[in-house]
């Protein structure tokens, strides 16, 4: 049973949605699987560079700590996705951390295993470039935002992003779940924690958005955008 569940979720990621069932079993003997309590460490800065990871269930923030020992995030990872991706192009240390924000299930796959599969299944290697690709968009989208937006623009653009990457549209509404800690997006767009609660609250009192700890709801996305604009 627990064999069949973790080759579901491994059907489930991206990169593997397309294998056979032989392959799939060849990738199964090749990957470890853990459950982690929330704010738990899943790898350090400095550590050598020698593992991929796919998240099934739960959250992972990627973090770095600043000179004055605060610390900054710099993504939120959501089931299905790839993080430490860095291991399979680059031979060095981490530059960051991960660190599960809630009890986590995770895959774990050593580079140079995943490097032997992709090399026998190299359709493999197109679609982990175009994973690579979209998250370095994304980050490379957060760097305009923050030289060219304003705080309110750049939570907008924020808000943007996380709903069509985690949104479900229900009627003439986008349902985002789980939401973030104000702080967490505060980080996330470099703007104070009191800032992003007062333009959340803004957008609440104007009909365009509602929120509580565990969700989003867009009522107005075409507002949002026109903010962003």
């Amino acid at each position: 049973m627990v064999e069949k569940s973790k080759l579901w979720y491994l059907e489930n990621f991206n990169l593997f949605n397309n294998l056979d069932k032989n392959r799939m079993m060849e990738l199964n003997k090749i990957i470890s699987d853990r459950e982690i309590n929330g704010n738990e460490p899943i790898y350090f800065a400095n550590e050598p560079s020698k593992t991929i990871y796919f998240l099934k269930t739960g959250r992972v923030k990627i973090t770095k700590y600043l000179a004055d020992g605060s610390e900054k995030i710099i993504a939120i990872i959501n089931p299905g996705e790839i993080f430490g991706e860095m291991a399979y192009l680059d031979e060095g240390q981490r530059t960051d951390y991960a660190v599960t924000v809630e009890p986590s299930m995770i895959c774990a796959i050593n580079k140079n295993d995943l490097a032997d599969f992709i090399e026998k299944n190299p359709e493999l290697n197109l679609k982990l470039t175009k994973i690579l690709g979209l998250k370095l968009r994304s980050f490379s989208e957060r760097i305009e935002d923050l030289i060219f937006k304003d705080a309110d623009q750049r939570i907008a653009s924020f808000i943007l992003r996380y709903s069509e990457k985690n949104g479900k549209k229900v009627g003439g509404q986008i349902f985002v779940k789980p939401f973030l800690k104000h702080q967490n997006i505060g980080e996330l767009t470099a703007c104070s924690r009191q800032t992003v609660n007062y333009f959340l609250t803004d957008l609440r009192n104007k009909g365009i958005i509602n929120f509580d700890r565990s969700k989003l709801i867009i009522n107005k996305i075409e507002e949002i955008k026109k903010i962003v604009s």
